[in-house]
């Protein structure tokens, strides 16, 4: 989720495992930026580009719906390999959305992009900032990261971040309590029990979640680390009621090892991000391709699970 920094002002903060070069060539590069821009779900056609200084790109945005958007970005400023400014959103019959300053930053062998997009007033900035959430808009920058792994270890990943007005070790606590996590994991329309609790970093945990038309399921949790308040990683396979792994009957393939890495960073006094990672394990080609075509579902399921997070968080 993007925080409202100031009165008219959008930001948005990712760090990416990624060098400067890989994460600034993704930006810059046509070929590149056209297989990760845009909320999940959308396409894009690349028209043509000049990436400088008073420069601009035309590219067409294509909807799953099937609709098309038609978008010229200007360039203002262009620093390659610290910064980006330009107008976007505008094309020729109407005028840019909100200009948007991106800087980039290394930090050893990962990148820090750090985004602000400036509106015209504070109300038309909420107004978007709720439009940006509905439509997924934050789903680009996870977009990114997706290709950036790819792009560095020729794996596939689904990536998914979300900030929370809670401290980092708030969050940490929800995220690596049973009692807490069984509270909200569980997407839209399910609960959840832990029928077996492991000793942290020692056993496998096992839970089961039911749905509302009465079937349920069962899955297993191994602890690989937690690191408080910043990192937590654990393993998590499907089973049965006696469990043994099984694939999950809703997927004809799928990987039957998820690694699950989470990393927490606090970003003011009152909001903290969550970042999660998931990586197909023990996973066949079929496997993994499913796992690709149903990464929108993916984000669906995780969004319902951070809503019911940040209603806890509120409740509370």
């Amino acid at each position: 989720m993007s925080s409202l920094n100031s009165s008219n002002v959008i930001s948005i903060n990712r760090v990416y495992d990624a060098p400067l070069l890989a994460v600034w060539e993704a930006w810059a590069l046509s070929e590149k930026v056209s297989q990760w821009w845009g909320p999940r779900g959308f396409s894009l056609t690349h028209h043509d580009r000049n990436l400088k200084s008073g420069g601009h790109w035309h590219y067409t945005m294509h909807g799953p719906d099937g609709t098309d958007y038609e978008n010229t970005t200007q360039y203002l400023e262009v620093l390659p390999m610290q910064k980006l400014v330009y107008d976007h959103g505008g094309h020729q019959d109407r005028p840019p959305l909100f200009r948007v300053t991106a800087q980039f930053k290394a930090h050893q062998n990962r990148t820090e992009l750090s985004m602000q997009m400036a509106f015209a007033s504070a109300e038309i900035a909420q107004e978007m900032q709720a439009h940006i959430r509905q439509a997924g808009g934050d789903t680009t920058w996870d977009r990114l990261g997706e290709f950036l792994a790819k792009q560095i270890t020729g794996k596939e990943v689904f990536l998914i971040a979300r900030s929370f007005h809670a401290t980092v070790n708030r969050l940490y606590e929800m995220l690596s309590s049973p009692d807490l996590l069984a509270q909200w994991l569980a997407p839209t329309g399910a609960s959840m029990k832990f029928l077996r609790t492991a000793t942290p970093l020692s056993g496998t945990s096992f839970y089961e979640m039911s749905f509302n038309g009465g079937e349920s399921m069962h899955g297993l949790i191994n602890y690989l680390e937690l690191s408080r308040p910043h990192r937590i990683a654990y393993t998590q396979q499907f089973c049965d009621a006696t469990e043994q792994v099984i694939r999950p009957v809703f997927f004809e393939h799928w990987p039957l090892q998820m690694r699950t890495q989470i990393e927490l960073v606090q970003e003011d006094q009152q909001t903290s991000r969550i970042t999660l990672c998931w990586t197909p394990e023990e996973a066949t080609s079929d496997d993994i391709n499913q796992f690709v075509n149903e990464r929108a579902g993916m984000t669906m399921g995780w969004t319902g699970s951070f809503d019911k997070l940040e209603s806890l968080l509120k409740s509370q």
